[in-house]
C-alpha cells in the first residue's frame, strides 16, 4: 500500500515521521475524494498542492485517468505516491464538503486528526434516496418531454413512469454490478421497449418523446465538460479519456434504446415536426429539469434553487434567441451557455462545487438528445436497408447528426470560454486578498 511504502521510507517510528505520515494520508484522501467524484482536474490539483503548502509539503500532481500520482517532497526527502482513482462518479456533496475541510485547515481552524475524521465522513455520504432519484428522474424526463413539445397529460405521465422505473433498475444494477454502462444501458432498453408498447397499444402519437425523454436524463454531460476543460488545459490524454469514457456511454444508450424498440418492431423517425412550447411553461420545464439534474448530482437541498433560477434565466434567453430574433437551435443554446458560464464560474467557485456538475445541470434542457437518437435510428435504418434506402432517410440522419455535434460543441463553447475568461481575474482578485497568507486561494 502507499503510505506502508511510505512509512518505509521515512526514518523510524519518530515524532516528526508519524506526523508526516499523517500529513500524507491527509492529502491522498482529499486528493481521491475530489478527483473521483466531479471535481475539476485543475481545481483538484490546486487544493491538493495548497493543501500540501499549508501542511509544510511540496506536492506535484499528475493526473490519469484511474490513478493520481503524486511528487512529495519534505525535510526527509521525496517520494512517488500512486493512488487508484477513477473519475467516474460525480457528487457535489462530497466535493462542497471536501473543498470545506481543505479551506479550514489551509486557515488553520482545523487540526490534522479532525480533518481526517471530516474526510472519511466524507466518504460515507450515502447516495440519494432511491424515493428522491425515482421521483426526480420521472419528474425531470417529464419536463424535457415539455420543452420538446408533448402536449398531453397521458403523454408526460408515460414519460415519467418510464424514466422512474429505470431509476429504480439503476440503482438495483448499482447493488449487484460493478461494470458503470449495464446501468446506462437497461434503463435504455427499459425506456425502449415501453415506447415501442405505447406505440403498439397507440398510447402516445408522439412516440420519439415517450421513448427518448427517458434516455436523455442520462447523458453523462459533466463527463463531456470535464474532458473538454482538460483538452483546453492541455491535459490531452485525460480529456480524450474522459470524452471517450462519456461516448462510450452515449453508444451504450442508443444500444438499449433502438434495441428495446426492436422489440415491438418500432423505430424512431428520422425526422419529426417542432412544436412551439409557450415561454412560461418552457421557462418553467426547464426550471424543473435543472431540479432533477441537480438531485442525480448530490446537490444539497440549499443550493439547488440556485441552479434552477440560473437554468431558467438561461432557457429564457434561448427562447428569446429563437422565437423572437428567429436564429437556429444552435445559436439559441450558445446563447444560453455564455450566460450560465458567466454566471456560474464565479458561483461555483464560492460554493466550492464542481463546475461541470453545477453548469451541466444548468444546461441541461439544452441537450440535443433527440437528435442524437434520431441519427443513431437512421443509421440503423440506412444498414437495415442498405442500397433500398432512400435520399431522404441519408439526408435527414446526417442533418440530425450534424445538429447534435453542433450543439454539444457550442455548448461546450459557451460553457468554457466564459470560465476560462473569467479565472485570471479571480486570480488577481485573490492576490489582493488581505487574508491571502492565511487562506487557500482555491
Amino acid at each position: 500500500m502507499p503510505l506502508a511504502a511510505y512509512r518505509s521510507f521515512c526514518a523510524g517510528p519518530t515524532a516528526e515521521s508519524v506526523a508526516l505520515v499523517g500529513d500524507v494520508d491527509l492529502i491522498l484522501l482529499s486528493a481521491r475524494v475530489l478527483f473521483s467524484n466531479g471535481q475539476t482536474t485543475e481545481r483538484t490539483v490546486v487544493a491538493v498542492e495548497q493543501l500540501a503548502q499549508a501542511l509544510g509539503l511540496r506536492v506535484t500532481v499528475f493526473p490519469r485517468w484511474g490513478e493520481l500520482i503524486l511528487c512529495i517532497d519534505s525535510d526527509t526527502g521525496s517520494r512517488y505516491e500512486i493512488i487508484a482513482a477513477a473519475p467516474l462518479g460525480v457528487d457535489m456533496s462530497k466535493v462542497a464538503a471536501t473543498m470545506s475541510v481543505i479551506d479550514k485547515v489551509c486557515a488553520g481552524r482545523m487540526d490534522i486528526e479532525a480533518a481526517r475524521s471530516a474526510l472519511q465522513a466524507v466518504t460515507r455520504f450515502p447516495p440519494v434516496s432511491l424515493a428522491r432519484f425515482a421521483l426526480m428522474t420521472g419528474a425531470g424526463a417529464a419536463a424535457l418531454g415539455v420543452i420538446f413539445g408533448a402536449a398531453h397529460a397521458h403523454t408526460l405521465i408515460l414519460i415519467a413512469l418510464s424514466a422512474g422505473a429505470g431509476a429504480c433498475l439503476r440503482r438495483w444494477f448499482a447493488v449487484i454490478s460493478r461494470n458503470v454502462f449495464v446501468q446506462p444501458f437497461s434503463a435504455a432498453l427499459l425506456a425502449g421497449v415501453l415506447g415501442a408498447i405505447a406505440a403498439r397499444l397507440e398510447l402516445s402519437s408522439v412516440l420519439h418523446l415517450v421513448a427518448v425523454c427517458p434516455c436523455m436524463v442520462l447523458i453523462p454531460g459533466p463527463h463531456l465538460l470535464n474532458g473538454t476543460i482538460d483538452l483546453a488545459r492541455a491535459r490531452v490524454a485525460l480529456g480524450a479519456s474522459r470524452i471517450g469514457y462519456a461516448s462510450l456511454i452515449i453508444l451504450m444508450i442508443c444500444m438499449g434504446l433502438l434495441l428495446g424498440l426492436s422489440f415491438g418492431a418500432v423505430s424512431l423517425p428520422v425526422s419529426g415536426p417542432s412544436y412551439p412550447v409557450p415561454l412560461k411553461y418552457d421557462v418553467i420545464a426547464a426550471g424543473v429539469a435543472v431540479a432533477a439534474y441537480s438531485t442525480f448530482f448530490a446537490m444539497p437541498w440549499r443550493m439547488v434553487p440556485i441552479p434552477v433560477v440560473i437554468g431558467m434565466l438561461a432557457h429564457a434567453a434561448r427562447w428569446a434567441t429563437i422565437s423572437v430574433a428567429g436564429a437556429g437551435v444552435e445559436t439559441g443554446a450558445l446563447v444560453a451557455c455564455l450566460v450560465v458560464g458567466t454566471i456560474v464560474s464565479p458561483i461555483a467557485d464560492r460554493l466550492r462545487l464542481p463546475f461541470a456538475a453545477f453548469a451541466f445541470a444548468s444546461v441541461v434542457s439544452l441537450l440535443p438528445g433527440v437528435f442524437l437518437f434520431r441519427m443513431a435510428g437512421g443509421f440503423v435504418s440506412l444498414t437495415a436497408r442498405a442500397g433500398s434506402a432512400s435520399p431522404e432517410l441519408l439526408v435527414h440522419t446526417i442533418a440530425d447528426g450534424t445538429t447534435a455535434f453542433l450543439i454539444i460543441l457550442v455548448m461546450t463553447f459557451g460553457l468554457i470560454v466564459p470560465r476560462m475568461c473569467i479565472k485570471p481575474f479571480q486570480r488577481s482578485l485573490a492576490k489582493l486578498n488581505p487574508r491571502g497568507s492565511s487562506e487557500c486561494k482555491l
